[in-house]
């Protein structure tokens, strides 16, 4: 007899460790009774996000037109400029000398003409002399004919060096454009960003136009943003869009899209299209190559009744307007009701119909064991 109580006490004591460890469930019960959540009001955004970067709207690369060596850089990097601003010269000594050349090639063939327009006058009055000879039977044909001559000859030269004078004049132009060229002015208005030669250097624009600066318009700044292939299609130019830096998150910067650029770009086997966006930066706190979280804004309720869409119930998956939820009357007991959906995202749903603020509604979403975390009451979302 004492061997069946000892056997009795054990196995109770094993079936009351079982009922411990596994709770109720083991039983086939449940352990806790379903999550409910408040209704509560609040802002809800349906939004696409994507990564950006940050550049300037506009900028140009200041280069040089004319080979030499770089005595002079007016700028540092930082330093806004107006535009024609001096922002750098070049050695101007040859560019000089070939100025003079040509001017004073020049003043020599304006003088040459001279000569050949007296010499045409000359060449004038004698055709013009050997004519009326000839008419007054004075003189012979063949003076005549070579006054001619004289005469088309003298016209001849002045044309020929009116030419050379033209081709003249255009070297000189081309000559003071590159002395011109030894002073790199601002091109634009702007804050040089980036500097890329030294004073001393020499430089080669034989080949290729070397790049001294950089200039950019830091008034006013463009975001782009990488869209996934899957998200491109949900965007359309003028949508709502806003962003926040790394440097702080707290703070939102608003805008509408502009564009989508057609061509995508492939990073990691990822099909990604540029969306760009501009935003004004009279202070300048934004900066160019700052990464940037963007959200671009499909709906918008502001002031909604907000649930879970763990608490909805959707009867027909392609109506997203109508959906049941199971809510906790004033006695405690569950009741099914049909609510109208207005905007919803992944988490959260606004309820346009069918629910008040305060009341208690049921979650699908229920603890199985001890490591389940209770829901949080629906409150005003921060997207």
């Amino acid at each position: 007899m004492k061997k069946i109580l000892i056997w009795c006490l054990t196995l109770t004591l094993l079936l009351l460790g079982l009922y411990a460890y596994f709770g109720s469930d083991w039983l086939g019960k449940s352990q806790t009774a379903p999550m409910t959540v408040t209704v509560a009001k609040g802002d809800l955004l349906d939004q696409v996000t994507a990564t950006g970067t940050l550049q300037p709207s506009g900028y140009v690369d200041v280069g040089a037109q004319v080979s030499g060596q770089l005595k002079v850089i007016a700028v540092e990097v930082g330093d806004k400029v107006e535009q024609d601003t001096l922002l750098a010269e070049i050695d101007p000594t040859v560019y000089v000398a070939q100025v003079d050349a040509s001017r004073a090639q020049l003043r020599a063939q304006q003088a040459q003409l001279k000569d050949r327009e007296a010499q045409l006058t000359l060449a004038k009055i004698q055709h013009t002399r050997q004519r009326n000879l000839l008419a007054a039977d004075a003189t012979a044909k063949e003076s005549v004919q070579s006054a001619e001559a004289s005469l088309r000859s003298a016209q001849a030269q002045v044309e020929a060096l009116t030419a050379q004078i033209a081709q003249t004049e255009s070297s000189l132009r081309a000559d003071e454009a590159n002395l011109s060229y030894a002073k790199v002015v601002a091109p634009m208005a702007g804050t040089v960003v980036q500097i890329d030669a030294r004073q001393g250097q020499t430089l080669n624009a034989s080949q290729q136009s070397p790049v001294l600066m950089r200039i950019a318009d830091l008034a006013l700044m463009t975001v782009a943003a990488k869209v996934s292939e899957a998200d491109v299609s949900k965007l359309t130019p003028g949508m709502k869009v806003y962003f926040t830096t790394l440097g702080d998150s707290q703070k939102r910067w608003y805008s509408t899209l502009r564009k989508i650029e057609p061509t995508p770009v492939i990073e990691n086997n990822v099909v990604l299209y540029n969306a760009l966006f501009d935003v004004e930066n009279p202070d300048g706190a934004l900066m160019s190559q700052m990464t940037t979280q963007v959200f671009f804004v499909l709906t918008e309720a502001k002031d909604a009744l907000l649930v879970p869409m763990s608490a909805l119930s959707f009867t027909d998956p392609a109506d997203r307007t109508q959906a049941k939820v199971t809510v906790v009357n004033a006695k405690g007991l569950p009741e099914t009701r049909t609510v109208q959906v207005g905007v919803s995202n992944r988490i959260h749903a606004a309820i346009t119909e069918g629910l008040a603020i305060g009341e208690q509604v049921q979650t699908q979403a229920a603890s199985s064991n001890k490591n389940n975390a209770s829901a949080r009451p629906a409150g005003r979302m921060r997207i």
